[in-house]
C-alpha cells in the first residue's frame, strides 16, 4: 500500500482543520531543536497536491509568519491551548489535535486565538504567562478574533512589527491583570472598560479608543 502524503497525513492530526470547509487556516511550525523559535503561519491556500501555501517573511498576504515564538514562551502555553482548543472541537463535533515536532494544522479562528495569546506573551516577563493564558481563557472567542482582527491590520508582521502599536498593546492588556483570589479568570480592565451590550459581549469602538491611548503613549 502507498504512503500517504505527509501533507494529507497532518490533516488527520489537525486542530480542526477541514480545507473543504476552508481554506484559511495557520500552521504552527515546531522545531526538534529546542533552541528554534516556534513559527506561526497563516495562509489562505491549501493545494490538495503540495498541502499549505509556503511561508514567507515578505509582504505577501499567504504564508505570512505572524509570531516568532521562543521555544519556552511555547512550552508554557501549548497545554493549555491544546486542551481549550481540544474542548471546543469536541463540541463541534470536529476532530481533535496534538502538538507534534514539525508543520501543525490549526483551523483559522483557533488559529487566531493562538497568535493572540502568542502576541500578547513575545516580548513579556516569563512570570506574566500564567496571568496571560488567564486573561485570555477571559476572553470570548468573538473578542479574540476581534482582537486579532485589529492587531493583525496594523502590525501583524511577524518581524517587521514585534512590539509595536497594537501587539505592545495586546501585551499589556493581557498581563498587566494579574488573577489572584479568584475561582474564575476576570477580563482584563482594558476590556472590562471596552465591554457594552447583550451577550456574547464584542469589544466594540470603545476598546479600539483604550488600546489607541496605550499606542499613543509609545
Amino acid at each position: 500500500m502507498a504512503k500517504r502524503p505527509r501533507h494529507l497525513a497532518l490533516l488527520d492530526r489537525s486542530f480542526g482543520f477541514v480545507p473543504s470547509e476552508s481554506q484559511h487556516h495557520f500552521v504552527v511550525d515546531i522545531s526538534r531543536s529546542d533552541a528554534k523559535k516556534v513559527m506561526i503561519s497563516e495562509h489562505f491556500g491549501w493545494h490538495e497536491e503540495v498541502g499549505s501555501s509556503p511561508m514567507t517573511t515578505g509582504s505577501e498576504r499567504d504564508g505570512q509568519i505572524r509570531v516568532l515564538l521562543a521555544r519556552p514562551k511555547w512550552d508554557a502555553i501549548a497545554d493549555a491551548v491544546r486542551i481549550e482548543f481540544n474542548r471546543r472541537l469536541k463540541r463541534m463535533g470536529l476532530h481533535t489535535g496534538a502538538w507534534r515536532t514539525g508543520p501543525n494544522l490549526v483551523r483559522r479562528e483557533l488559529g487566531k486565538e493562538l497568535v493572540l495569546l502568542a502576541w500578547a506573551i513575545e516580548d513579556a516577563d516569563p512570570a506574566l504567562i500564567s496571568t496571560a493564558i488567564a486573561n485570555w481563557k477571559g476572553l470570548y472567542p468573538e473578542e479574540r478574533w476581534w482582537l486579532y482582527t485589529q492587531t493583525a491590520a496594523a502590525t501583524g508582521h511577524g518581524i517587521n512589527d514585534r512590539g509595536k502599536g497594537w501587539r505592545k498593546a495586546v501585551r499589556y492588556a493581557l498581563t498587566e491583570n494579574p488573577i489572584i483570589g479568584h475561582a474564575e479568570p476576570q477580563l482584563p480592565e482594558y476590556f472590562q472598560r471596552a465591554v457594552h451590550g447583550p451577550q456574547p459581549r464584542l469589544l466594540d469602538q470603545g476598546a479600539e479608543y483604550i488600546i489607541e491611548e496605550i499606542i499613543e503613549e509609545e
